[in-house]
């Protein structure tokens, strides 16, 4: 996805960030007044039209009488405004009469409408024509003579195929007998069965294929058909039933069912269109897994040869497995399927690295997970120290007995990404696959509950990564020969594919942190893995084909190292943390996800924890995690506290807690009242792990400290809320907690504290937001303290923290206020300095 074009670079605070100049999305410049014109000449004009509109009656009901139809026959008329007129097109409906507005379009300094007229209903329009000419008035002698609307109208015609398309120009054909997949809108009209039915007999009839299944929505139906456009232009008939055509978005099927040769073609136009960026800022994709093949030539502009490792000399380095290469792509370029089907330029702003981890499953037997992958992390680190780096792997074990406690393996990823080893200098940005439901798909009948019982994979569990589980938004199928399947999982619902944590006790980290694209998975009578559903990418052995498919939390790891690269590419400087917590800040759950696992006989935050356990804290988005609007904003904090000190002769205690008072638009938010405005609060920071405890479940005893934040309440003063925090940092040295007691619009509370990164948010009116300018960041209990042996008890640890202000109803310049402020403080520190 691109950046936002009017987002704006967050607020990084404590230094000077550059605002991008915000830009307003281009729109139909319209009059307000509708310039009168000769009645007679336009009555004449537009009823002149309108007859030849009536011109083509007889021919559609003499095709309607060769089929039995279920549904109501009629005209499809188009209404062009005057260049620079509003056109009231809400008066061109009328539901007692059945005639349906279907669709409104705007180009250049127009505005389209498209009706549909029942065949004998058009003397509508007739009698509004007459009324015009006539000046007609009611009883009090007020206007009844529709003149701001006839008078917008410039012409009126029977609408063909230019007027249902409603895709981007770049996506039509230019060969009328190219056959594609088109994406049809269908109305409802009086019934959405009839319509579809009399569609699909038609379109049959006349030799289009049509997919058996749709979706639905309040007022269309969506199908696809196979055909030319010439075929679906054909029939007058057919063409009355639609209301909008688009061009199916292409599949992995699409592409993947090609020949080598057409694929290559593909390829050759999508580099043509590419522009790939290296430089010192460029950041680095480390894709630890089966190696990388860089002779593909969708992976050689971005990976040198000294950039492929192997952890064993004797191995070749390619990938004979395609699992790296898959990796690869996905992780460069995303779902080859968006990339391919779109005509725009591209951009690739950073390059790829590759370790050969493994070669086929079952190897490496006999050394130890963990050991193996801190090797694979400290090859390309010899090789070039320095870089931006995140390292992305989907490797993990085949089953989830570990129940979310720390293992070897999850705990090795904890130490590479704290740097424990390296003293915390030079910490890691690392994703994990949450691992996979198993290979059985017939389990998968039993979605999404059999999901819910398939815990996490080791090392997921690890508290430092980033663990990526899946959904999906894949739910159309064109495979050959699979018409009567339907898709497993609904459109921005869990993928089939993906564990979760809801069986893990409740003290774990919450698990997967985000969700991303992971395919999804077909049914008739059992399941099956079509190749539609699934996502896109590079080949291993292009002597073969360029592309393959790919799917399940592999794919959506990869997906997240490509996220993690746009972040890493805009904001060069940020921590680890920092972006780890961009990414997770970004993330929301879809309509799909709260349905599936919200009960509404619960509370709130039963249910966010339900949905937290399951997909984590949603689907990130690019255009948050990147940019800030003028309405909602995202502050950036990274800061160092020093948890616990041990004086002489005294046993290790709590030290610190950080106050941070934001630039904060108070007078602003007072005056916008009762606005309802969220507030959402991020805390990123790596642990330094202790997997040898006893009880490592122990939330005290795997990991070095523990952070915790809280926001200052509208009605305590600052110094009240230092104490309050004071007696909450005693509370959590005893193992409880006070977090969220009397503050109940949090959405999570106290549940937030898991793991190492804590997310929540906030709901509530500006007013309320106005007073809570503070924000708390203080320790809570962690083996540097409670293990004084180790003599770890006074190192100081550093932190993420990010605070966003939303406000989607008002259209307030919050952005330039709170820069406003952070100006204005460092003049007035500037003048106490000088």
């Amino acid at each position: 996805m691109p950046r936002i074009k009017d987002g704006r670079q967050h607020i990084i605070l404590g230094s000077t960030g550059k605002p991008e100049k915000y830009t307003y999305p281009r729109k139909v410049v319209t009059a307000k007044n509708v310039p009168q014109r000769n009645r007679m000449e336009q009555a004449a004009s537009l009823s002149s039209q309108l007859n030849r509109v009536k011109e083509s009656k007889p021919a559609i009901v003499r095709e309607a009488e060769q089929y039995e139809l279920e549904s109501s026959i009629g005209l499809q008329v188009t209404f062009d405004s005057f260049p620079g007129v509003e056109l009231a097109f809400e008066s061109l409906a009328d539901s007692r009469q059945k005639l349906e507005l279907l669709n409104v379009r705007y180009h250049d300094d127009k505005v389209t409408a498209t009706v549909f007229v029942p065949i004998d209903k058009i003397g509508f329009f007739e009698k509004k024509i007459k009324d015009y000419l006539e000046g007609r008035k009611d009883r009090k002698g007020g206007p009844r003579d529709n003149r701001t609307l006839i008078d917008a109208i410039e012409s009126i015609r029977e609408s063909a195929f230019n007027e249902l398309w409603n895709d981007d120009d770049s996506a039509l054909p230019t060969d009328g007998q190219q056959e594609i997949w088109w994406e049809i809108w269908l109305p409802v009209l009086d019934d959405r069965t009839a319509v579809v039915h009399d569609f699909k007999k038609v379109a049959v009839s006349i030799g289009i294929e049509v997919s058996d299944s749709t979706l639905e929505f309040p007022e269309r139906t969506v199908l696809l058909a196979h055909c030319t456009k010439s075929k679906l232009s054909q029939s007058s008939l057919l063409m009355s039933k639609i209301s909008e055509i688009r061009r199916a978005k292409e599949t992995a099927e699409f592409f993947d069912a090609m020949g080598r040769e057409e694929q290559t073609e593909w390829v050759t136009e999508l580099l043509e269109r590419t522009k790939f960026t290296n430089n010192e800022n460029s950041p680095f994709i480390c894709v630890l897994d089966s190696g990388i093949n860089s002779g593909h030539p969708l992976i050689s502009p971005v990976l040198d040869s000294d950039d492929r490792h192997v952890i064993d000399p004797s191995w070749i380095i390619n990938d004979e497995d395609g699992h790296g290469t898959g990796m690869s792509g996905l992780s460069v370029w995303g779902d080859l399927t968006t990339a391919l089907e779109t005509t725009e330029d591209l951009e690739v702003n950073w390059r790829l690295e590759g370790v050969k981890l493994i070669r086929s499953p079952g190897d490496n037997k006999g050394r130890h997970h963990g050991v193996i992958t801190a090797e694979g992390v400290s090859l390309p680190e010899i090789q070039a120290f320095d870089r931006n780096r995140v390292y992305v792997m989907a490797l993990s074990a085949t089953d989830s007995r570990d129940r979310g406690r720390p293992s070897a393996w999850s705990s090795t990823i904890d130490s590479l990404c704290s740097d424990y080893l390296g003293e915390n200098r030079f910490p890691r940005l690392m994703l994990v696959c949450a691992g996979n439901t198993g290979d059985d798909l017939t389990e998968l009948m039993g979605y999404p509950s059999h999901n819910e019982l398939q815990d996490i994979h080791d090392p997921g569990q690890a508290w430092n990564a980033i663990t990526v589980g899946g959904y999906t938004r894949k739910v159309v199928i064109d495979d050959l020969g699979a018409d009567n399947y339907e898709p497993v999982a609904p459109n921005g619902g869990l993928s089939p594919y993906s564990t979760t944590s809801l069986t893990w006790e409740n003290s774990m980290p919450i698990k997967p942190e985000v969700v991303f694209e992971a395919g999804n998975v077909g049914r008739i009578i059992s399941c099956a893995g079509l190749n539609s559903l699934k996502l896109l990418t590079t080949n291993h052995d292009i002597s073969e084909r360029h592309f393959s498919t790919f799917e399940a939390t592999s794919a959506a790891t990869a997906l997240a190292a490509n996220f993690s690269a746009k972040i890493l590419h805009e904001y060069p400087n940020l921590w680890p943390e920092t972006v780890r917590a961009l990414m997770i800040h970004s993330a929301e759950w879809t309509d799909a996800m709260t349905e599936q696992f919200t009960d509404p006989k619960k509370t709130d935050k039963h249910n966010a924890k339900r949905l937290a356990r399951c997909v984590g804290f949603g689907a990130p988005s690019v255009n948050r995690a990147l940019s800030s609007l003028k309405n909602s904003v995202v502050m950036v904090v990274e800061d160092h506290i020093q948890p616990f000190e041990k004086k002489k002769g005294k046993s290790p205690s709590t030290k610190d807690m950080n106050l941070h008072e934001l630039p904060w638009p108070k007078d602003l938010l007072a005056s916008l009242g009762d606005t309802e405005i969220r507030m959402t609060v991020t805390l990123s920071y790596f642990v330094e792990p202790n997997p040898s405890s006893r009880n490592v479940s122990s939330k005290y005893r795997y990991p070095s400290h523990q952070l915790r934040f809280d926001v200052k309440r509208p009605t305590e003063s600052t110094d009240a809320f230092k104490a309050r925090m004071s007696r909450a940092a005693q509370s959590a040295e005893q193992g409880n907690s006070t977090v969220g007691n009397g503050d109940p619009n949090w959405l999570f509370g106290e549940y937030r504290h898991r793991g190492s990164i804590h997310k929540d948010v906030w709901r509530g009116s500006a007013i309320e937001l106005s007073e809570r300018g503070v924000i708390a960041v203080y320790p809570a209990m962690g083996w540097w303290r409670t293990r004084t042996k180790l003599e770890s008890f006074n190192k100081t640890a550093r932190y993420a923290l990010i605070i966003s202000i939303e406000a989607p109803e008002v259209d307030t310049d919050i952005y330039n206020e709170i820069q406003t402020i952070i100006e204005s403080t460092v003049e007035t520190e500037v003048r106490i300095h000088n």
